[in-house]
């Protein structure tokens, strides 16, 4: 049952791989256009996936760390030398050879080609590979906290959205209401019933509902604007048109431990990750210290040296560092105070995701109590204490100022209602964005 209530919700934060290949292919233009004008919360999901701009930079970011992999986990290049040495600078004498060639083979140049290869030792390249996996992990992780982040405050948007549509109908309405009134009023005051104070008032209040109905029309622009920038849709934020109803208040309030939800947060797996990866560079630096070998093969020509040696030879050599001055102290203390902050940035991150789970509790528990009394009482209520004043002074059983005070409490209490209304909603929407992992696609 409360799967069925929640269903709204689940689609928002939880999207199946179905969804995700469908707002694939509508982000490359296949399937059916999504209708701007007519827009349910799955269609803003799809739209979303596929053109939030920070969803996109945080895809690129994994790509980026998926590159460093493939550098890690790469062997020294080989280095390959020619010299040449044992150049006679006596232009008379030249560089001839003993046996009189002058051929350019055959002068007295020594001439060296050499190859030399380091070797790694101490697993330093599977240490760097591992730290590199560990943030590609982490940033695949960082992608899911992108997308929760972004999902709720494009869930926000929308009911941003459809609490400014509301708004503006209530305003239009009210307007329609003070105009009729005052059309009324001034036929009255040609016939003698009422007083011309009395029409003065009336007008008054008129205006000020066209004033409160331009501020709704400019709220309603600002809010397409908001959710036309979270879907990628910034030349068509005018279009945008929310249709989801509100949803429906729980049965059984939600309920969550840590140990159910925490391990499973996108930010705390992120955490755990770096934590990993901090843990693979001490190791990477403690590996500094295992000294690295250079060995070289080279070949030698050096013509004029017969009878008693050979033009061509053949050499090796191996080159080991000296720890003389410098054991890499530094990169060993650099690494340990990595891996220190980074348990305490999991424990910061796990103690920021408990007060975000508590304060969206607290939230919703607040917007359910108050939808709840407006359900079942104020709204009612208040519409029969403005219709009940609307009856009376059409009778004459009330003053113009009693009419006028009972419809800005009506007015006053429908826009509150409404506003309760997306309250509750983007308070359920933080409850499940504070305690459920969202799914994101893999490339």
């Amino acid at each position: 049952m409360l799967r069925r209530q929640l269903g709204w919700a689940c689609v928002m934060l939880m999207m199946s791989v179905q969804c995700l290949l469908a707002a694939d292919a509508a982000a490359g233009g296949i399937g059916d256009p999504v209708a701007l004008n007519q827009l349910s919360l799955q269609q803003a999901e799809q739209l979303f996936a596929g053109g939030n701009r920070e969803l996109l930079a945080a895809k690129r970011a994994v790509e980026g760390a998926e590159a460093d992999t493939l550098i890690a986990g790469q062997r020294p290049n080989p280095v390959l030398s020619l010299g040449l040495s044992s150049v006679n600078v006596n232009r008379g004498q030249g560089n001839q050879n003993q046996s009189g060639a002058n051929g350019l083979w055959d002068k007295t140049y020594n001439s060296a080609l050499q190859v030399s290869q380091l070797y790694e030792r101490g697993n330093k390249r599977e240490l760097r590979t591992a730290v590199a996996e560990s943030a590609v992990k982490a940033s695949g992780f960082d992608l899911k906290e992108t997308y929760r982040q972004q999902a709720l405050a494009m869930a926000t948007a929308y009911f941003d959205l459809k609490l400014a549509q509301e708004t503006l109908l209530i305003q239009q309405a009210n307007v329609g209401s003070y105009d009729k009134t005052l059309q009324a009023a001034q036929l009255r005051l040609k016939a003698g019933d009422v007083a011309s104070a009395d029409v003065a008032r009336i007008r008054v209040d008129a205006l000020r509902a066209r004033n409160d109905l331009r501020q709704a029309q400019a709220t309603l622009q600002k809010a397409q604007a908001m959710l036309a920038y979270l879907l990628g849709k910034d030349q068509d934020a005018s279009k945008l048109y929310v249709t989801d109803p509100w949803p429906s208040l729980l049965a059984d309030q939600l309920a969550a431990t840590e140990n159910s939800w925490l391990p499973q947060r996108s930010d705390m797996q992120a955490a755990e990750a770096r934590m990993e990866q901090a843990q693979q560079a001490r190791k990477l630096a403690e590996s500094l210290k295992t000294r690295d070998l250079t060995w070289s093969l080279a070949y030698q020509h050096f013509p004029g040296q017969e009878p008693g040696s050979a033009p061509d030879t053949v050499g090796a050599s191996v080159s080991i560092p000296l720890f003389t001055n410098y054991q890499y102290e530094g990169e060993a203390a650099r690494a340990e105070v990595g891996y220190t902050s980074a348990m305490e940035a999991k424990e910061q991150v796990r103690a920021a995701a408990v007060a975000e789970m508590r304060r969206a509790k607290a939230d919703l528990e607040a917007a359910v109590d108050k939808n709840r009394r407006f359900d079942q009482s104020i709204l009612s209520e208040a519409q029969q204490a403005a219709d009940a004043a609307e009856f009376a002074y059409q009778h004459g059983a009330m003053s113009v100022m009693d009419l006028l005070d009972a419809r800005r409490i009506l007015r006053a209490l429908q826009l509150e209602s409404v506003s309760v209304k997306a309250d509750y909603a983007k308070s359920l929407s933080a409850w499940l964005a504070a305690t459920r992992q969202a799914f994101i696609p893999q490339d």
